[in-house]
């Protein structure tokens, strides 16, 4: 039961709740049925626009520059098609939760309102049933998984989030920042957060480290050259439409750590594992370590052949976007991954307006910053 004066606060939430959402129309709003989520084609940018009040409109306009709202075509191939294509499975395999962020999370006072941006499946909505949580991904599978459990979710872009000024008293984002392919958008997307919470509100944000405890598993990654970036950013590969979640089977774990590290006894090299690394050989010594400088990685995940609807899978490896690994019985989709260096996330928070760093620490392999808003 609740005590009365957590109901109280309730009550005085649940309206600054309605006014959160004042410029989102109930279309627009968890009240989407699920199905009307997973599938659709998603035009972030006029999914963006519709969102915002007019005045947040001018807000973009004046401050934000096109080319750091403009999804760049490695996220759209290499992060949000493939999430989309694995979203049962991926959701399949994130259930537990990281300490360091349950007790961020437990923490907040009693009837805050929380934004987890990049939700994913929505491990952590409602983890704290003192707190009200808001959750968005860029994913419409992974959105539409949230929503059939009920959860107070949209989709959105983390560079562009549809909430207006100081909404609310803390936010998180967990695993997202790496899949933003250019510091700007990285930079843009922790100046959302802070824009959204109100003054002396709280910001836990996660990335993947430089850093792995086990190195052995970053040699399971294909690095991405200097040289080849570029041809990956504006890649010719054909973009394959956004898969449904309707496609594919149920379930079962995939062999990934919660915490972002791969493990090696479970997880043996597959051929994509290796793909494009011919192009990548000089940035890797003769002893398997990575070179000191690299950053940007493709980092596979095994969807089994038993998940995967039979047309798209064939639609997928047709056009690049997946390959085969007959040994495992698996697709392999690569993902794009900006792993950050010690001190990279405190360097782009320094250019944040109205930020504090109140803490940092590394965590299962990840660098952790908390932000409060001045």
């Amino acid at each position: 039961m609740f005590s009365d004066s957590l109901i109280r606060s309730f009550t005085a939430r649940s309206s600054r709740i309605k006014r959160i959402f004042s410029s989102i129309s109930s279309r627009d709003f968890r009240c989407w049925e699920t199905s009307r989520l997973v599938g659709m084609e998603v035009d972030q940018g006029q999914f963006a626009k519709d969102l915002h009040s007019s005045n947040e409109k001018s807000r973009i306009e004046d401050d934000c520059c096109v080319s750091v709202q403009s999804t760049p075509e490695i996220e759209k191939k290499f992060v949000h098609h493939v999430y989309d294509a694995i979203a049962p499975h991926f959701s399949s395999t994130r259930f537990a939760k990281w300490p360091k962020v349950a007790a961020f999370l437990n923490n907040l006072s009693s009837g805050s309102v929380v934004l987890d941006a990049g939700c994913g499946n929505g491990k952590y909505l409602g983890f704290n049933p003192e707190c009200f949580f808001i959750g968005c991904d860029i994913s419409p599978p992974l959105i539409g998984i949230c929503a059939g459990r009920d959860h107070e979710v949209l989709v959105a872009d983390a560079v562009n989030l549809p909430y207006r000024d100081g909404f609310g008293d803390a936010a998180i984002s967990i695993a997202v920042l790496h899949h933003l392919s250019t510091e700007s958008r990285r930079k843009k997307a922790i100046e959302e957060l802070i824009r959204v919470v109100k003054k002396g509100g709280l910001v836990l944000i996660t990335v993947w480290a430089v850093e792995q405890e086990n190195r052995s598993l970053v040699t399971k990654w294909t690095p991405l050259s200097i040289e080849y970036e570029e041809e990956w950013i504006s890649s010719s590969i054909p973009v394959p439409p956004r898969l449904s979640s309707e496609i594919f089977l149920e379930s079962i774990p995939e062999i990934e750590d919660d915490g972002g590290s791969l493990r090696d006894k479970d997880k043996p090299r597959s051929d994509m594992d290796v793909d494009f690394r011919d192009h990548n050989e000089k940035k890797n010594s003769g002893d398997g370590k990575i070179g000191e400088n690299q950053q940007e990685y493709f980092v596979p995940w095994h969807l089994p052949y038993h998940q995967a609807e039979i047309n798209a899978s064939a639609s997928a490896i047709a056009t690049g976007f997946a390959r085969k690994d007959d040994k495992k019985g698996a697709l392999v989709f690569n993902r794009y991954y900006h792993v950050f260096a010690e001190g990279e996330l405190q360097r782009i928070v320094s250019g944040v307006a109205n930020a504090i760093i109140v803490d940092k620490f590394y965590d299962k392999s990840n660098w952790c910053i908390v932000l409060k808003k001045k």
